[in-house]
């Protein structure tokens, strides 16, 4: 955490005082529909936007040169990335309906700076990149709650109560279930819990059901109580997994103190085809 903030800090000096010798920063548009791709000298080891309205997505565990932008409608902001060789971008993002550039191809004379020549920062340990991994995860679950894209339409529905898988969205080594809880009910739903496992299919009546626990990495406005005729939307952020066509993932919804208990079934197909 300690040289997230004193990035942060530092890269802010640095670009207020370019600003003031009168650098004119590039825009670059981005929508929801597509993926605007950003490919750089040197491999990505930072990429920051100011407005959660922006997502900016690239490889953390295997240095590459290219990232993505997305964005969705909203006031403008700031992208700024910085190279492996301590290099500085920084630029205008705008969210724009029809975008006529994809790929930019980021010569090394645009950068900025350079990080390395004006401060030397503490080398980030294992619990400092934990916590920016853990920023990146919920900057990622809140462009996605608040994301519009057509749903895979899986969805279970028991005494009033919908569950639902909207999308299953793969980022580097990781998947990301949007997943919706639904009350049309006249009673509020207390929340047991919310599991997903994978099951191996059962064949013939005296084979057993395996089932394996997947432990979430990170878990994004789970509520612990769904009032009536209320709907709550949520971010599952699993490691990265396939199955064989004779296995499937389950989503469990348990009520606590109840019996309005789910079992969403999701195919193989699902989860080896992410968008």
């Amino acid at each position: 955490m300690k040289r997230y903030l004193l990035t942060s800090l530092f890269t802010c000096a640095f670009i207020f005082m370019n600003a003031q010798e009168g650098i004119i920063l590039d825009t670059i548009y981005a929508n929801d529909q597509k993926n605007v791709a950003l490919f750089f000298p040197e491999p990505i080891r930072q990429g920051i936007t100011g407005s959660d309205n922006f997502v900016f997505t690239y490889n953390r565990d295997k240095e590459q040169y290219f990232g993505l932008l997305q964005a969705k409608p909203g006031k403008e902001s700031n992208l700024l990335v910085i190279n492996r060789n301590g290099a500085i971008f920084s630029y205008i993002v705008r969210y724009k309906e029809q975008l006529s550039k994809l790929n930019y191809f980021v010569p090394s004379a645009s950068s900025i700076g350079n990080e390395k020549s004006v401060a030397e920062l503490p080398i980030a340990g294992k619990e400092e990149k934990s916590i920016d991994k853990s920023d990146y995860y919920l900057r990622a679950c809140k462009y996605l709650v608040n994301r519009k894209l057509n749903s895979i339409n899986l969805r279970e529905r028991y005494q009033g109560i919908v569950l639902s898988i909207e999308h299953i969205v793969f980022d580097a080594e990781e998947l990301y279930f949007v997943i919706q809880i639904k009350n049309t009910s006249t009673l509020d739903y207390d929340l047991n819990f919310l599991e997903l496992s994978v099951q191996t299919r059962q064949k013939g009546k005296k084979k057993s059901l395996q089932r394996i626990y997947q432990k979430p990495l990170f878990i994004h406005n789970r509520p612990t109580r769904i009032a009536e005729n209320e709907t709550v939307r949520m971010v599952y952020v699993l490691p990265k997994f396939s199955l064989s066509n004779d296995r499937r993932a389950v989503l469990e919804l348990n009520e606590a103190n109840g019996e309005r208990n789910l079992k969403l079934k999701v195919s193989h197909r699902y989860i080896n085809n992410p968008k």
